[in-house]
C-alpha cells in the first residue's frame, strides 16, 4: 500500500511539473510577473533539471534529469517533452481556470486557491486542491546559478477514487528571466521530492 502511494505521488509529481513548465511566466518590474507571449521563446533555449524521490525510510524511489528544449519544427516553434513536441502556441495560452495554478499577475503577498482534477492513464479519478501564496521574491542560487525568482507556497491534500487521500504541500521558485521554474519541492505523506535546474542555456543571449 505504501509503494502504491508513493508510485501515485510520483505520477502526480511529474503531471505538476509538466503543468508547471506550460505556465511559466516573464517579468514586469511595475506590474509583477505575467505569462509569457510567444515572442519571448528563442529555438535553442535549453532547460536542465536534477529530480529525486525519497520515501520516509530513506529509499531513493526516483532519480534522474529532465530536460526541455525550444526548436523549430517546420516553422512551428515548439518546446521538447520527452518524446513530444508541444508548440509554444499551445503554452502560452492564458489560463481561464477560477483555481489556476498561477494567479496572473505574480506579487509578492497574492493568494489564491488552486485546484485541479485529473484522469490517470489506468481511469484513476483524483483531485488536488490547495492554498497558494507568493512569499518572496529575491535572488535565488540552484546548480544552474543565481536568478531572481519568486517563491510560491501551495498547501493543500491530494485524493483520488481508490480512496488515497493525503496532505500535499509544495515549495516552487520561479524565475521569470528565463520563463520557468528553478527549484521545486514536495512532501507527501512522508513522501519527499525535490527538483532543481542544473543547466540553462540560451544562445540568442550573451
Amino acid at each position: 500500500m505504501n509503494y502504491l502511494k508513493v508510485a501515485f505521488g510520483f505520477v502526480k509529481i511529474v503531471c505538476l511539473v509538466i503543468i508547471a513548465l506550460f505556465s511559466s511566466c516573464s517579468e514586469n518590474n511595475t506590474e509583477g510577473a505575467v505569462q509569457p507571449t510567444l515572442t519571448d521563446y528563442s529555438v535553442g533555449e535549453h532547460w536542465v533539471w536534477k529530480y529525486k524521490g525519497v520515501t520516509p525510510e530513506g529509499e531513493v524511489r526516483s532519480e534522474g534529469e529532465d530536460a526541455r528544449k525550444i526548436v523549430n519544427l517546420d516553422g512551428v516553434l515548439g518546446m521538447t517533452v520527452e518524446n513530444d513536441t508541444i508548440p509554444i502556441s499551445d503554452i502560452t495560452k492564458p489560463e481561464k481556470s477560477k483555481t489556476p495554478r498561477y494567479k496572473w499577475p505574480l506579487k509578492v503577498g497574492e493568494t489564491w486557491t488552486y485546484e485541479k482534477k485529473w484522469t490517470s492513464q489506468d481511469g484513476t479519478t483524483g483531485t488536488q486542491s490547495q492554498e497558494a501564496k507568493v512569499l518572496s521574491y529575491k535572488e535565488e542560487t540552484v546548480g544552474a546559478g543565481t536568478f531572481m525568482a519568486y517563491t510560491i507556497e501551495y498547501i493543500g491534500t491530494v485524493s483520488n477514487s481508490r480512496g488515497y487521500n493525503a496532505q500535499t504541500d509544495e515549495v516552487w521558485l520561479y524565475a521569470p528571466e528565463i520563463k520557468n521554474f528553478i527549484k521545486m519541492t514536495q512532501t507527501q505523506d512522508g513522501f519527499l521530492y525535490n527538483e532543481e535546474l542544473i543547466r540553462y542555456s540560451n544562445p540568442n543571449k550573451k
